[in-house]
């Protein structure tokens, strides 16, 4: 039986400076990246915390917070007899801390002083920056059943992807035996795999080769947290985990379900561009634990005579004579006559613009915010309230991997147009 749930403090790892996701975090901190056209990616840990029945949220940032705290007071309120709060702590300098978070396990132990002030059992860590759907209720009850001390999400994958996370191997009865933290070496590998007789002890379907992969999620009891962080050890996969597994009572929860860490570019671009198949691999749909975010008064999209195949439009757009294909368009998008759009990201516009603003920007030869008359994008990321002239053309097709021009950035091989940036007319990438 799960915990009463006010026992249980929930800590959202904010995340560093995001430098795998610039420019998208060039002026927004990476929480607060846009995400599914109406979203941001911290809407998914604190939704899946409210619909897990825990209420008392920190998120722990330090880089460019301002829209982050903006979106969080305005989009998680609760009432005065609930005890709920979904709260920031950025990074404060101090008589006795004068540096940044130097790490995940830096900035809880730099925060215990705002933790401690609160009555509870449990402490579970979440990261900022994933794409999944959880019921914490679930690893807290298996932590409390087998009387662990630190208990860590896990995930099945395969070789491919084993190499870029932190591996762990668990004996029978799920109790965390080994830790091995973004495995190279074959033979390392090798020795990590699970044991296919623990296939369905650990309730694992198919035959594959599994490896089980650390979630970068995990349950703490109170005392334990505090004494794990008594020193000055700066990050939990590193160094913290691999140290308690001698030392502790640490076991494995095994989630199975969909989950996508999306730190990287790429990473971001494929998840949100996999919400507009006809049968996503998350359902952004299933309302018996709904996604929440900021409530906005926006009027229905309105699409005059536009062909559009596969796409998810966000609230607030008006999209003329246009082609949409496999794209995210975000709220108040403008998509003008004979604009094409296949394999893109448009996050939309955080305001319509005025006609005193466009008469201005155009009297200098500008574009309004939006999509111009037939410009053709393809395989790129529009960042907010950015300005695409007419008759452009945006492709990364014969161009370099990474690139960084004054006008736009190429990363992974999609193109980006940053935040406010401005796609004069006529241009070709």
């Amino acid at each position: 039986m799960a915990p009463k749930t006010t026992n249980i403090l929930s800590i959202i790892m904010g995340g560093g400076q995001g430098t795998r996701l610039f420019p998208l975090t060039r002026d927004r901190s990476k929480p607060a990246v846009p995400l599914a056209g109406k979203y941001r990616l911290v809407d998914i840990p604190i939704s899946n915390c409210i619909n897990s029945g825990l209420k008392q949220v920190y998120l722990l940032t330090q880089f460019n917070s301002a829209s982050l705290h903006r979106h969080i007071s305005q989009s998680y309120k609760f009432d005065h007899f609930s005890g709920g709060f979904v709260e920031i702590l950025a990074a404060e300098q101090t008589f006795s801390n004068k540096s940044w978070y130097e790490g995940t396990a830096d900035a809880v132990r730099k925060n215990m002083i705002h933790f401690l002030n609160h009555n509870f059992d449990y402490a579970l860590i979440l990261s900022g920056d994933q794409l999944y759907r959880m019921d914490f209720r679930h690893i807290i009850a298996q932590h409390i059943q087998t009387n662990a001390q630190l208990t860590v999400a896990t995930i099945p994958v395969r070789r491919g992807e084993a190499q870029s996370l932190g591996i762990l191997q668990a004996d029978p009865e799920h109790r965390i035996t080994r830790f091995v933290e973004k495995p190279k070496e074959d033979a390392v590998l090798d020795s990590l795999k699970i044991d296919r007789s623990l296939y369905d002890k650990f309730d694992i379907e198919g035959d594959d080769e599994y490896f089980l992969a650390s979630m970068g999620i995990y349950v703490f009891n109170r005392d334990v947290m505090i004494k794990m962080l008594d020193n000055d050890k700066t990050d939990f996969g590193k160094h913290i985990i691999p140290g308690a597994i001698d030392t502790h009572r640490v076991y494995s929860h095994i989630f199975q379900g969909y989950w996508e860490d999306i730190g990287t570019i790429r990473s971001f671009f494929d998840a949100n561009l996999d919400l507009a198949q006809e049968l996503p691999r998350f359902n952004f749909f299933d309302m018996s634990a709904p996604i929440f975010t900021r409530p906005r008064f926006l009027p229905g999209s309105k699409v005059n005579n536009a062909q559009i195949d596969h796409a998810i439009i966000s609230d607030g757009c008006i999209i003329s004579h246009a082609k949409i294909s496999n794209s995210i368009v975000g709220i108040r998008s403008i998509v003008s006559n004979g604009g094409e759009m296949h394999r893109v990201i448009a996050m939309g516009a955080d305001y319509y613009e005025t006609n005193a603003s466009i008469q201005q920007y155009e009297s200098n030869g500008l574009p309004r915010i939006g999509i111009g008359r037939n410009t053709k994008i393809e395989n790129a990321i529009i960042d907010k309230n950015a300005r695409i002239g007419e008759n452009c053309v945006i492709s990364p097709a014969g161009k370099p991997e990474n690139v960084d021009h004054p006008l736009y950035f190429i990363r992974d091989g999609i193109v980006i147009v940053p935040k406010n940036g401005i796609i004069p007319h006529g241009t070709v990438i």
